[in-house]
């Protein structure tokens, strides 16, 4: 589903077209159409590497990407309380849409696992993105959560930026970036990227800045 161009990667990183493509949703990508929403999708480069979507301001974005989701045909994962998953048909739920049970009070942390989790698919070369709103809440905030940055920078896989632009009503694959530990210098390639994208409720949008320092051991 066509929407306006979207920016091509800066030299160095990922360019289309990608190898990992998929086959989405007709009904999907109709619903989709009938909400008004246009996305723009070309699939990844690798089979591995981990989805950072922007702004998370109202729990209407959920419902808009897991439509995308399914029109895309994409799977995508993400992170849930394993507790979670312990409740009866709720969790199988969050299983089947593409939820990953963590543990946050494991020595390793979040990050940790999910590294490994990354770590184990690259060794088998099978398929794993993982998909993470950085804000951490959709209620208004000083910032974006460092997880996501780690995950990606420990795992060695491209970060796919993605902004959910209420405004066009588009769903945009800004970018595929290699995140280089330089906090400074990728949070504001990446805060380039997102010029413009306007939430659901824009006054809950957070800066696009980590809380905390992304090379600091997870707690």
């Amino acid at each position: 589903m066509p929407g306006r161009a979207a920016p091509r990667a800066a030299a160095g990183d990922f360019k289309p077209p990608f190898a990992i493509r998929f086959n989405g949703s007709r009904l999907a990508r109709r619903l989709l159409a009938l909400a008004g929403w246009t996305m723009h999708f070309e699939g990844f480069p690798t089979l591995q590497g981990v989805v950072a979507v922007y702004p998370h301001t109202s729990n209407w974005d959920f419902i808009v990407m897991i439509l995308v989701k399914w029109a895309a045909g994409v799977q995508v994962r993400f992170w849930g309380k394993d507790k979670l998953f312990h409740i009866p048909v709720f969790g199988r739920w969050l299983r089947w849409v593409g939820g990953v049970p963590v543990d946050r009070s494991s020595p390793g942390g979040v990050v940790q696992q999910a590294a490994k989790i990354i770590s184990e698919a690259k060794a088998q070369g099978s398929y794993f993105w993982l998909g993470v709103a950085p804000e951490g809440t959709r209620k208004p905030g000083a910032g974006w959560r460092s997880g996501f940055y780690r995950t990606a920078v420990q795992s060695d896989v491209p970060l796919c930026v993605i902004g959910l632009d209420y405004g066009r009503r588009e769903v945009l694959v800004l970018d595929f970036i290699r995140l280089t530990g330089d906090q400074a210098h990728d949070m504001a390639r990446i805060a380039g990227l997102l010029q413009g994208v306007r939430g659901k409720i824009p006054a809950n949008a957070a800066p696009i800045r980590l809380l905390d320092n992304p090379l600091r051991p997870d707690t």
